[in-house]
């Protein structure tokens, strides 16, 4: 049994890394599915859903025992298996002449990055991953992982080792334990929450839970908000071929008045937890707290569907939307970006905050048919 904890062994067979094909695919995902620290982000659908809704080309690597082995101190149960999966890296080549040209294990979500069996197996991944660097002419390589990788662990106080990696650990994943029972999270509830939840059901807002149909009413809630904050919208493709690829695990939330949509969210479940990507709610109508309810359904929903864990994404600390999942009960551990620059550019994070102040406010106030039709072709280019 793989023990993350325990100390790496050495190599006792030898690896072949390449480029996942489609016969492999299924290896790969049940690979994702019973390694301890495979995550939703890690299936191989989400290539699939990225290449066909922005057209950005997928880069996923894979490493195998090499054939006429016979030794896995890892999995023992594989050793006549000469072809098993000993480790995965899925990664995604942005390309453009404004935004640059980058590798990022996963764009527009929280995490991904190497899994492996062990070190020596992620340090091969790695060592692929610069290589494609050079090939594709790369600005930044950038893993995001949920996990401190071992190669972080070591590092300075600023973060840095050599080969002008940096790592991040600033962004902060919110996560809820769940129990069995809806009744049993709700109970365990402070009284003022409990109130909170209970404000908009007496202001006669309704839940829906569903997939495709829903996507409509979802998304006008999404591009309004997602206007309404200053940034370019998603398009709504994303959504749609994350319902087609994972129809099992997707779920849509919308919250009404009547029949006007006021909040909504998509959830994904992977094993024991619930993940939720994307939520938004109107301003114009937060009186009526519909996000309270919005958050309250999915929790509920994730107790009576078997999940243990509920994932609200990620937040800065202190932050408005920190704060917001705190109340909830979720508790904050730092997800950890590695970024390696090919080039030796500083590739830490600054901003002019007041030009981008400027084009927040610009943005905000653009037509909602505009942003919602200029909106997706800025967007794909932005990987957060």
């Amino acid at each position: 049994m793989f023990n993350p904890d325990s100390t790496t062994p050495k190599l006792t067979f030898s690896i072949r890394v390449g480029f996942l094909q489609d016969d492999q695919i299924p290896a790969w995902d049940d690979y994702v599915l019973n390694h301890p620290k495979g995550n939703l982000y890690h299936l191989s659908g989400w290539a699939s859903v990225i290449r066909k809704t922005y057209g950005h080309k997928p880069y996923y690597l894979i490493a195998l025992k090499g054939k006429g082995e016979n030794e896995n101190p890892i999995h023992p149960e594989r050793a006549s298996d000469p072809d098993a999966v000993v480790g995965v890296l899925p990664l995604i080549n942005l390309k453009h002449f404004f935004f640059g040209n980058r590798l990022v294990s996963l764009p527009y979500f929280d995490f991904a990055g190497v899994l492996g069996d062990n070190e020596e197996v992620e340090g091969l991944l790695r060592q692929k991953v610069m290589e494609l660097a050079e090939e594709l002419k790369v600005e930044k390589v950038e893993l995001r992982h949920v996990n401190s990788p071992l190669f972080g662990e070591n590092s300075g106080e600023d973060g840095r080792r050599p080969g002008n990696f940096i790592s991040k650990s600033e962004k902060m994943r919110m996560t809820l334990p769940l129990p069995a029972k809806s009744d049993t999270l709700l109970k365990s509830f402070k009284s003022k929450l409990r109130s909170q939840i209970q404000k908009p059901l007496k202001e006669g807002l309704t839940a829906k839970t569903g997939g495709f149909e829903l996507l409509p009413d979802f998304y006008e809630v999404f591009s309004t908000n997602m206007r309404d904050l200053g940034s370019p919208v998603h398009s709504p493709g994303l959504m749609r071929n994350v319902l087609a690829e994972f129809p099992d695990r997707t779920r849509i939330f919308v919250v009404y008045r009547d029949r006007e949509p006021l909040a909504c969210s998509l959830t994904i479940g992977f094993r024991d937890t619930l993940e939720n990507p994307w939520a938004s709610s109107l301003r114009k109508f937060s009186h009526l707290s519909p996000n309270m309810l919005l958050y309250w359904t999915m929790l509920a929903f994730g107790c009576d569907n078997g999940y243990s864990l509920f994932d609200f994404g990620r937040s800065t600390r202190h932050e408005s939307t920190y704060k917001f999942k705190e109340q909830w009960g979720a508790k904050p551990t730092p997800l950890y970006w590695q970024v390696f620059s090919r080039n030796g550019k500083d590739l830490s994070e600054r901003s002019d905050k007041a030009s981008y102040e400027k084009l927040i406010a610009v943005w905000s106030r653009m037509p909602l048919s505009l942003s919602k039709w200029i909106g997706p072709g800025i967007r794909k280019h932005i990987d957060l």
